[in-house]
C-alpha cells in the first residue's frame, strides 16, 4: 500500500510539472500542436524503455489502454477549449476536483474498504484540489454560470475516467498498455486538429518545452500505472494522483513569481494534511 501511495504522489508531482510546461508551451505554439507533439515525444521515450518495463499483456489490457488514451485526449481538448473561453478561474478548480472525485467513487463502488483516517484524508484532498486551483479565489466559483461549469465537469470526468481505465489493466501488463493509450490519443488529437483546420506545427523556440512536457506526462502516466499495479485502492491512488495542481501552482510561484491567493495557500496546507491522513494505518 505504501509503495502505491509513493508512486501515486510522484505521479501527481510530475503531472503538475508537465502541465506547467505544457501551459508555457501553449503561449508560444498551437494547443493542438503542443498536445500532438508532446504525446509523440512521450511515446518515443516509452518505446525506448519498453523492453525493460513492458509486461505480459492480453488484448483486454491493450483495449483498456486505448480507451484510456481516447478519454484522456478528449479531456485535454475539452479542457483547453474551456480555458480559451476565458473562465480559467472556474474551469481549473472544477475540472481538478471532478478528476479527483471520479476514481474515488469508482473505487468505493468497486468495493474499496476505506479506513476512517484515509476517508478523512480523501475528503481533505478533494477540498485541497479546489483551493489550490482557485487562483482567483473562491468568489469566482460562487459567481460561475452553468455554461462555464459544463465543459469543466466534462473535462474533469474524462481525466478521472482515464485513471479508472488504466486501473483496469492487469498487474502483469507493465507499461505496455500505455503504448495503445498514446497511439490512440495522438490519433484523436491529429484527426480533430485536421478536421478543424487547426495548425499542428510547433516552432523551434517552443519545442524544448513541448518535449519536456511530453516526457513528463509519459513519466507521470507510467508512475500512476505502476501505482495501480501495486496492492492498494483506486480511491486512494486516484485522489493522490489528482493532487497535480499543487506542483503546478508551486512551479508557477517559483518560476513565474506568481502570487498565491489566500485560498491557494490554504489548499497547500490542506493537501499536506490530507497526505498524512491517507498514509496513517487504519
Amino acid at each position: 500500500m505504501r509503495v502505491a501511495v509513493v508512486l501515486a504522489l510522484a505521479s501527481a508531482v510530475v503531472y503538475g510539472a508537465s502541465d506547467f510546461l505544457g501551459g508555457l508551451s501553449s503561449r508560444r505554439a498551437s494547443v493542438f500542436g503542443v498536445v500532438a507533439v508532446s504525446q509523440l515525444v512521450g511515446l518515443g521515450a516509452l518505446l525506448v524503455f519498453l523492453p525493460w518495463l513492458g509486461g505480459d499483456v492480453g488484448p483486454a489490457d491493450l483495449a483498456w489502454g486505448a480507451a484510456a488514451g481516447l478519454t484522456g485526449a478528449t479531456g485535454l481538448m475539452v479542457f483547453f477549449r474551456a480555458l480559451a473561453s476565458g473562465v480559467m478561474s472556474v474551469v481549473a478548480p472544477v475540472t481538478a476536483v471532478t478528476a479527483a472525485a471520479v476514481p474515488v467513487l469508482a473505487g468505493v463502488v468497486g468495493g474499496d474498504s476505506i479506513g476512517p483516517w484515509a476517508a478523512a484524508g480523501i475528503v481533505l484532498a478533494l477540498v485541497a484540489v479546489v483551493l489550490v486551483s482557485a487562483e482567483s479565489g473562491l468568489s469566482a466559483l460562487r459567481a460561475a454560470r452553468p455554461s462555464s461549469l459544463v465543459p469543466a465537469l466534462l473535462a474533469g470526468t474524462a481525466f478521472g475516467v482515464f485513471f479508472v481505465l488504466l486501473d483496469r489493466t492487469s498487474e502483469d501488463a507493465g507499461l505496455t498498455p500505455l503504448v495503445t493509450a498514446r497511439l490512440a490519443s495522438i490519433t484523436l488529437a491529429v484527426v480533430v486538429a485536421l478536421a478543424g483546420r487547426h495548425p499542428l506545427r510547433v516552432g523551434r523556440a517552443a519545442l524544448p518545452l513541448v518535449a519536456l512536457s511530453g516526457l513528463g506526462d509519459m513519466t507521470a502516466n507510467a508512475l500512476f500505472l505502476l501505482a495501480t499495479q501495486q496492492p492498494g485502492q483506486l480511491a486512494i491512488t486516484g485522489v493522490l494522483a489528482s493532487l497535480y495542481p499543487v506542483s503546478t501552482v508551486v512551479l508557477a510561484q517559483l518560476v513565474l513569481r506568481e502570487r498565491l491567493a489566500g485560498a491557494q495557500v490554504a489548499g497547500l496546507g490542506t493537501a499536506a494534511v490530507a497526505v498524512v491522513l491517507i498514509t496513517l494505518p487504519a
